[in-house]
């Protein structure tokens, strides 16, 4: 009996946060040729010594791939890892494919596209969401766009990272705008959700009262339920931080500004993250937004 096992392929994954690690371990999973690289040798070298290959910098790792997973944080790293020093883009195969992985402004993954195109080189616009549990476990969301070319080279390769692969358009753009329309309600919904639990702690409600009784209502959100969590434990460990959605907020309206088109929510919910960041929670986990309320008291870390 045969079976239709994908062939094994060499990728490269650069970055190795919360995200990437489970990428990359989900593709050596599979059976691939994982070669990783990440500014923090100690983590690439950590996962080589489970099997693969760690690569001090990203020109290094592209010697030796056909397809390059970029899961960097935004766009200026995402340019420094293709065209900095002991950049990727230079050393890449003619044909290879580059996958990115970053919340970009789409326009600059459109610009993106044609330059590697010139180079002869593939690109995919492939945003991921689902967080560092689902990216561990090949369970993630990617939303992609691209050329006919760039899907073929990908193989199976996609489908071994994520359990919903969105094939979004022909070309470059339509990825990331699906993205930060994603960011656009994660981030009004932990704004709100942090406001709701603000007024209730205001009024004197007990907090865990609150979260039982909104979880099992027709107010719950998932972010609700999965970012106030964090404020009963008070634990502000940023699984993602505050300042993710001032960056991805804003990109947000930058989008809707280059057409006029008004975002009243968004607008109201960046300026709640930047209030954080700017109060020193910038690196906290994204429902520290709560901590701009005045006048309550937060549960006590247990």
């Amino acid at each position: 009996m045969t079976t239709n096992t994908p062939r094994a392929r060499s990728v490269g994954v650069i970055g190795l946060g919360a995200m990437g690690l489970g990428m990359a371990s989900s593709l050596r999973r599979a059976g691939h040729h994982v070669s990783v690289c990440d500014v923090r040798h100690d983590a690439a070298k950590a996962f080589a010594n489970e099997g693969g290959t760690a690569c001090k910098t990203p020109a290094e790792l592209a010697k030796s791939v056909d397809i390059i997973v970029s899961v960097v944080v935004n766009a200026e790293q995402t340019e420094q890892v293709l065209f900095g020093k002991d950049g990727a883009a230079a050393q890449m195969k003619p044909g290879a494919l580059f996958i990115m992985c970053s919340t970009v402004y789409p326009n600059w993954s459109v610009a993106l596209e044609k330059r590697l195109n010139d180079m002869g080189l593939l690109y995919l616009d492939a945003p991921i969401s689902g967080g560092a549990a689902k990216a561990a476990s090949g369970q993630m969301t990617m939303m992609t766009s691209g050329h006919a070319d760039a899907y073929a080279q990908a193989g199976h390769v996609l489908e071994c990272m994520a359990a919903n692969v969105y094939k979004l358009g022909g070309r470059a753009g339509y990825g990331s705008k699906v993205k930060i329309i994603n960011q656009l309600l994660a981030g009004v919904h932990i704004a709100a959700a942090a406001e709701a639990m603000a007024l209730g702690l205001r009024e004197g409600v007990a907090a865990d009262a609150l979260y039982e009784v909104i979880t099992h209502s027709a107010g719950n959100s998932w972010m609700f339920e999965n970012r106030m969590a964090h404020v009963l434990k008070g634990d502000y460990t940023p699984l993602s931080a505050v300042d993710i959605f001032v960056k991805d907020l804003g990109l947000v309206l930058d989008t809707a500004r280059a057409t006029k088109f008004p975002l009243p929510l968004s607008s109201t919910a960046h300026q709640m993250f930047m209030q954080a960041s700017t109060a020193g929670h910038g690196r906290e986990d994204d429902a520290a937004v709560i901590k701009i309320f005045p006048g309550i008291t937060l549960p006590h870390a247990k």
